[in-house]
């Protein structure tokens, strides 16, 4: 999901990273706020997601954003503005699909590369579905209440979600910017939060 602007672009990532044969597949996770990304998470995945169909979605409402994947949550993103900390939450954005090339760092650093003579390269999709507010739209649809995204049930993770989330963080998270010390030698503020 992107905002479509550029100086202060809000977007939401899911990422392919790619896999080496017999290996599993890597999906990232990247958050901008308010023109500022580098928050990259990156997940080993439990399944080959080119042998079926599978359900990957965003929930993100005012409180947190989390991304799913056959509705296990891998990632959550908290709303901390009280402390200073960037969300999305001021732009619309649009859902785009894009496949690029990206091997020099994103499958295992770079070690492997795009096999060019199994082009082209497709994406399927089926049961796509969008909930949201519409653009342009009544000034007070992101927060209505009477919107089910924004209910009381969707504020934090219920107690089958957190453990299913402590299984991915414990199990299949391979990298995470907010542990990575070469990158950030302080740890980004947002990553003191606790789902």
């Amino acid at each position: 999901m992107n905002s479509d602007t550029d100086a202060v672009r809000d977007e939401l990532d899911f990422e392919f990273l790619g896999n080496r044969t017999g290996q599993p597949y890597t999906v990232q996770t990247n958050i901008y706020a308010h023109g500022k990304g580098d928050r990259e998470q990156r997940v080993n995945l439990w399944f080959d997601p080119a042998a079926d169909f599978h359900t990957y979605s965003i929930m993100w409402n005012h409180h947190q954003i989390v991304f799913y994947i056959d509705e296990v949550p891998i990632r959550v993103y908290k709303n901390n503005e009280a402390r200073n900390i960037p969300y999305p939450k001021l732009q619309p954005m649009g859902v785009y699909s894009t496949l690029w090339e990206a091997d020099d760092w994103a499958t295992r650093g770079g070690l492997e590369k795009i096999d060019w003579t199994k082009a082209p390269f497709l994406a399927y999709y089926k049961d796509f579905d969008i909930e949201g507010c519409p653009v342009p739209g009544p000034v007070n649809c992101a927060t209505n209440s009477r919107n089910w995204w924004e209910g009381t049930a969707y504020q934090a993770l219920n107690a089958m979600e957190a453990k299913r989330y402590r299984w991915v963080r414990m199990n299949h998270v391979i990298y995470d910017y907010c542990t990575d010390k070469s990158r950030y030698p302080v740890t980004p503020p947002e990553c003191m939060s606790i789902i």
